[in-house]
């Protein structure tokens, strides 16, 4: 009695995996192309989403806190930030992409927050008689975190290359950590302080797995102890 045998078809190939470099770059390329597209409506609105940044201290200045670090007061604000959004977003993406997205929206609420809070301090109008209102935008906030993150990553998760990265980062970079202290008049370091903070505690929040894996080791590691009776 014949026996039915099933016919076998080859399988279509599996497409080829990215390298993690490359999603990495067309992230970020993506998200500063982003922001183009915005400066450029906002350009030709004459500039009415410049209202939608965070303004400490008010309620409805909140929402801010999703909007500011889309928009860019003009075409050389945004020029300012857009080297290092690129270099630094990139580096951020290389500790892996979802680390990235956490990381970011950390930087972007917690930042965003404390600028809502602090975002007063220090503030004064440059306009003699004229009353100011803090309205701060820009995603220079963001860009001081993931640069804080990038200092500190490595010396969290033990990673030789990405120590490295942090302190290629922190020599090229690093004198920019000044923009964390009052300076320039209309220039929110209430929001690169914030943002600098943020990446400090997304780091360490993000770095979890290695170091609960350090500490495992080295209970494993650990003789057991005799005690004489």
């Amino acid at each position: 009695m014949g026996m039915n045998h099933p016919v076998g078809y080859p399988s279509a190939p599996l497409p080829e995996k990215r390298p993690a470099w490359v999603v990495g770059a067309v992230t970020i390329l993506s998200f500063v192309v982003l922001l183009w597209v915005i400066e450029l409506w906002d350009s030709l609105t004459n500039h009415q989403l410049d209202d939608n940044g965070i303004r400490p201290l008010e309620t409805e200045g909140l929402w801010g806190i999703v909007f500011a670090p889309l928009l860019h007061s003009n075409w050389d604000h945004l020029i300012a930030n857009t080297v290092p959004a690129l270099i630094l977003g990139f580096l951020m993406t290389l500790a892996g992409l979802s680390r990235f997205i956490f990381a970011t929206a950390i930087i972007w609420i917690l930042g965003g927050f404390g600028t809502w809070l602090i975002g007063n301090i220090g503030a004064h109008c440059p306009y003699v008689g004229v009353r100011c209102e803090p309205n701060h935008i820009g995603a220079s906030g963001l860009i001081f975190g993931w640069l804080a993150f990038l200092i500190v990553f490595g010396f969290f998760t033990r990673k030789v290359w990405e120590i490295v990265i942090g302190v290629v980062v922190l020599i090229v970079y690093g004198g920019v950590l000044l923009g964390v202290l009052p300076s320039t008049p209309g220039v929110s370091w209430q929001g690169h302080l914030c943002g600098a903070i943020a990446g400090l505690v997304a780091a360490y929040l993000l770095s979890g797995p290695e170091r609960e894996q350090r500490s495992a080791r080295k209970r494993g590691g650990q003789l057991p102890q005799t005690f004489a009776r």
